[in-house]
């Protein structure tokens, strides 16, 4: 099993959330987040005064997922969050040891 968290623009969720849900992906935890990359924030001027917002707005998504599906899922989620300008954000696939539903005691990728 692998964990997939994405960081990406919050006006991309809903299209994200469908492409995933096109090739079979349901579960998922969505957290607004906030951070900066290589874009170091922006400058803003609110009543007449300048300031810096160094931490933007983000969504940061994160599915555990079979092994078999992780290729459709980063590749779909790349597709449609790609915006091609700065921000648009990361995908990051780590291993997951161990997934246990409390209801059922499910183990493994039953459990997914």
């Amino acid at each position: 099993m692998k964990k997939v968290e994405a960081i990406i623009k919050p006006f991309k969720l809903e299209e994200v959330k469908d492409a995933l849900g096109e090739i079979g992906i349901e579960g998922m935890t969505v957290t607004e987040v906030k951070g900066f990359g290589r874009q170091k924030g922006h400058t803003e001027i609110y009543r007449g005064s300048e300031y810096t917002v160094d931490f933007l707005p983000k969504i940061k998504l994160e599915l555990v997922l079979a092994d078999s599906q992780v290729d459709a899922a980063v590749g779909a989620i790349v597709r449609t969050a790609k915006t091609g300008k700065i921000g648009d954000g990361k995908v990051f696939v780590s291993n997951v040891e161990e997934a246990i539903r409390i209801r059922t005691d499910e183990k493994g990728e039953q459990a997914v």
